[in-house]
């Protein structure tokens, strides 16, 4: 599934590319020149990124060679989003991948024109960033991870496993895009079941370990 996913990604990546490179077809030849843009460090996602460059290569390109590629990390530092998008504008990029929600909205800021393909959203209609799934509009267009639909399916798959499951905590980030729908969608489906959640907001890293110690301890809420 993974590869799947990943070669979708590229050839939307390569469609844009190719559509703004189309109109100079009858001047000298240009090199692509493409910015890649993640939240987190690329060495977090090495495997993402190398089969990102493998789809490139398996439809003829090869960074150095007929295509150039801008790699941009945040380290996840939310305060440098803004200066690297607009570092990223200033480059007059043919297209910009972008590597989750939070930089999608950044980029979005930052430029109107410039294509940009998000690597994943779980829901980029409710972020505001295309108008449709199917019609999307504007200059963003990509993957979505569909995550309020699967949400409800998988509290389903959880009660299909455990028949006698009555208690489920339910883990999110209240500042992300989209966590919101997703919880809600959840919602629906546990009163569907009669199950009673608990929702646990983490924002930060540092914010795990001591949520997973409370859990077992505090009650569950419906």
């Amino acid at each position: 599934m993974k590869s799947i996913v990943q070669k979708v990604f590229v050839c939307l990546a390569v469609a844009l590319l190719l559509t703004t490179t189309r109109v100079a077809a009858q001047q000298p030849a240009k090199i692509p020149h493409i910015g890649f843009y993640l939240d987190g460090s690329v060495a977090a996602v090495a495997s993402r990124v190398e089969g990102f460059r493998q789809g490139l290569r398996d439809l003829g390109y090869v960074e150095g060679k007929n295509i150039t590629i801008e790699w941009r990390s945040g380290d996840g530092k939310p305060e440098r989003r803004r200066e690297i998008a607009s570092e990223l504008v200033r480059l007059k990029l043919d297209v910009i991948v972008s590597g989750g929600p939070t930089v999608t909205r950044a980029l979005r800021e930052a430029t109107s024109t410039i294509p940009i393909v998000m690597g994943q959203d779980p829901d980029p209609v409710g972020s505001g960033f295309v108008a449709t799934l199917a019609h999307p509009g504007g200059n963003i267009t990509g993957l979505s991870a569909l995550a309020p639909e699967m949400s409800g399916k998988q509290l389903e798959l959880l009660k299909e496993i455990l028949p006698k499951l009555s208690h489920v905590a339910v883990i999110g980030n209240s500042i992300n895009p989209g966590d919101a729908q997703t919880l809600r969608e959840t919602v629906l489906a546990a009163g569907s079941y009669e199950i009673y959640l608990r929702y646990l907001d983490v924002q930060d890293v540092k914010d795990i370990e001591p949520v997973m110690r409370a859990a077992p301890r505090d009650a569950p809420t419906r």
